[in-house]
C-alpha cells in the first residue's frame, strides 16, 4: 500500500549554503521593507481621497506594517543565527510530502519515524531514516 509521508530536507551548512541562505533572507528583508513603504505610500494616498474613515483605514494599515515589521525581526534573527553556526551544522529546509510503500511484516514504530533528506550545496548527499 502507497502512502502519504512527511520528509524534513535539511541543508548541511558550508561557505557556499551560507552564503546562499543569507542571501535569500537578505533579499526577504529588503523586499518586506519595500512593501512597508508601499504600504505607507498606499495609506497616505487613501487617506487623500476620502472615501474611507481615517481611524479604520490607518489601523488596519498599521496592523499590516506591524506584521511585516515582525517578519523582518525574524529574518535579523535568523541572519544573527546563521551567523554564529558552524560549518556541518544541519538546518532545515523544508519539509515535503512523499509517497512510500508500506508492506505487510514492516515495523510500523520505523515507518513513523520517517525520512530526512541531507543535502550539500545543492546535492542530495544522504537520505536517512529518522
Amino acid at each position: 500500500m502507497k502512502v502519504l509521508q512527511t520528509i524534513i530536507v535539511k541543508q548541511v551548512l558550508t561557505e557556499e549554503s551560507k552564503e546562499r541562505i543569507h542571501q535569500k533572507y537578505h533579499s526577504r528583508k529588503l523586499q518586506l521593507q519595500k512593501e512597508c513603504d508601499q504600504l505607507r505610500f498606499e495609506l497616505k494616498k487613501l487617506e487623500k481621497s476620502r472615501k474611507f474613515p481615517p481611524e479604520t483605514l490607518k489601523k488596519h494599515f498599521e496592523q499590516e506594517i506591524k506584521v511585516h515589521k515582525e517578519k523582518i525581526k525574524l529574518l535579523d534573527f535568523q541572519i544573527e543565527q546563521l551567523h554564529i553556526l558552524p560549518l556541518g551544522s544541519e538546518i532545515k529546509e523544508t519539509e515535503l510530502q512523499g509517497v512510500v510503500e508500506v508492506s505487510v511484516g514492516e515495523q510500523w514504530d520505523e515507518f513513523l519515524s520517517g525520512k530526512t533528506i541531507i543535502v550539500k550545496d545543492g546535492i542530495v548527499a544522504e537520505i536517512r531514516e529518522r
